[in-house]
């Protein structure tokens, strides 16, 4: 390498030779755009940094914001679920006991699993891999692995924006997203229980919806099916429980809830017969009638009841007969006239031989307002009596505490005059009490005998002043 006078050249790694006074500037250059670079590396990793933390939290403020709900874009896999505002109930995927089969039910959110709801009692998942999501009509469907829908709601409304809500009393519904009125579902779980009553939940038809809401039990611990099962009330009073039996296809009495006694089977003994357990036999017929069928009557089938001996006239001659302590008949057939008084319904009633027994609806009017008004009047008369005796209490005891603060008083004059009237003895320290400790002010002169206070002496009757000399005070 060829050497200049005076300048010498240093290679630099760029391999480029320069002048070594230009060494210092042209490292300052490298470093400085070195730096540049990397401080533009951390701003931009900073932005991107501070950009994901916000939407990490915007993210999280959603998700959390819907733990409770499920939108027509958002789903449930089996192993997820969600839980209601409260944190008391949650939905999701479960297999009961030893089965092996996946259901979609609702239980409480503690240590132990308590299922109080499930969808899918009769269409069981074979497979872990179910889906829970709401359609863009409302619908709540459950899916299998094919995507093929196992259960589904059915919801005859429809909604604009559908979302599925657990709300915190383990209610699942299906409701308008657009719709203020929170309580307007286009469906719910509480309308079909399952063998679990939760507070808010009702039994019974809804003539309005048609919807029957009833509740039944699982087979078994690992469910497999549902025992169809129902109470009925019969037409003579007795509720009886009957089992659906799949291989017969048909029902089956289980349980007959039997009445306390005969009297309380309805029509026990038919119509216009009377029943009384105290009496053997406990049938029989009312005053002018007989057994319709007498041997059967004989043999203890009253249920044919009884008929008149003679039949009514309606005209004249007949009369009407009261029975006390008996139960109402069936009314459902009667009809009710306010504007009669009981004798005038009797007169109508004789007059149609169709009515055959009449009775009294409640109290008569004009005996009510007088109950009321004798009610009201004996109500004030208690309330002035009782006012009347606090007031006289309270000022005898007001008259007592006077007596105890200020000692009696006495007006009678009689007793002043039975006074002895003898002069009163005092000692010594009455006395300098009275003259103020003989005060120049109580003196009254000085005589032969010494000097003369004048005391006032307060007795029960009136004020004595009395002087007194002759007091020799010691000194």
């Amino acid at each position: 390498m060829k050497r200049l006078k005076k300048k010498t050249w240093k290679v630099k790694r760029s391999s480029v030779f320069v002048p070594s006074r230009h060494i210092a500037s042209i490292e300052f250059v490298f470093v400085q755009k070195k730096y540049t670079v990397m401080r533009s590396k951390r701003t931009l990793m900073e932005g991107f940094t501070i950009v994901l933390f916000w939407f990490s939290l915007f993210t999280i403020l959603i998700i959390s914001s819907a733990i409770d709900t499920i939108t027509a874009t958002q789903s449930i896999r089996d192993g997820e679920t969600i839980v209601s505002t409260g944190g008391s109930f949650e939905p999701g995927f479960f297999s009961p006991g030893n089965s092996k089969n996946r259901y979609v039910g609702i239980w409480y959110k503690i240590s132990t699993t308590t299922v109080v709801w499930v969808a899918n009692r009769e269409s069981p998942l074979l497979e872990s891999s179910g889906v829970l999501k709401v359609t863009n009509q409302g619908i709540l469907t459950i899916l299998n692995g094919n995507g093929s829908i196992i259960w589904s709601s059915n919801s005859t409304r429809a909604g604009q924006n559908p979302v599925a809500v657990l709300l915190n009393s383990g209610n699942l519904v299906v409701r308008d997203g657009n719709d203020n009125n929170r309580e307007n579902f286009l469906w719910q779980s509480f309308d079909y229980p399952c063998d679990t009553l939760l507070p808010g939940m009702k039994l019974g038809r809804d003539l309005e919806t048609g919807i029957h809401r009833y509740i039944s039990s699982w087979k078994s611990n690992d469910f497999q099916s549902t025992v169809v099962t129902r109470l009925v009330l019969n037409q003579t009073g007795k509720v009886q429980r009957f089992i659906w039996i799949h291989q017969t296809n048909g029902w089956s009495l289980y349980l007959t809830l039997l009445p306390l006694d005969d009297s309380d089977d309805y029509a026990f003994c038919g119509a216009h017969g009377s029943c009384n357990i105290g009496n053997s036999p406990e049938c029989g017929c009312l005053k002018g009638f007989e057994p319709k069928f007498q041997k059967r009557w004989d043999a203890a089938y009253w249920s044919n009841g009884c008929v008149r001996r003679t039949s009514l006239d309606c005209q004249k001659g007949d009369e009407s007969l009261k029975y006390s302590g008996i139960k109402l008949p069936d009314v459902r057939n009667s009809s009710f006239d306010r504007s009669m008084n009981l004798e005038e319904c009797m007169m109508v009633c004789l007059k149609n031989c169709s009515s055959l027994q009449f009775g009294k609806v409640g109290s008569d009017r004009k005996k009510q307002k007088r109950y009321i008004a004798a009610s009201v009047i004996l109500t004030v008369m208690l309330l002035l009596g009782l006012g009347l005796t606090l007031y006289l209490l309270k000022k005898n005891k007001l008259k007592r505490q006077a007596k105890l603060e200020h000692g009696p008083e006495r007006s009678d004059s009689t007793e002043c005059k039975k006074e002895d009237l003898e002069l009163p003895l005092f000692d010594y320290a009455t006395i300098a009490d009275a003259t103020e400790n003989f005060s120049v002010s109580n003196k009254l002169g000085e005589g032969g005998f010494g000097p003369v206070y004048k005391v006032k002496i307060l007795t029960n009757c009136h004020a004595d002043y009395w002087r007194i000399a002759n007091v020799t005070q010691s000194t």
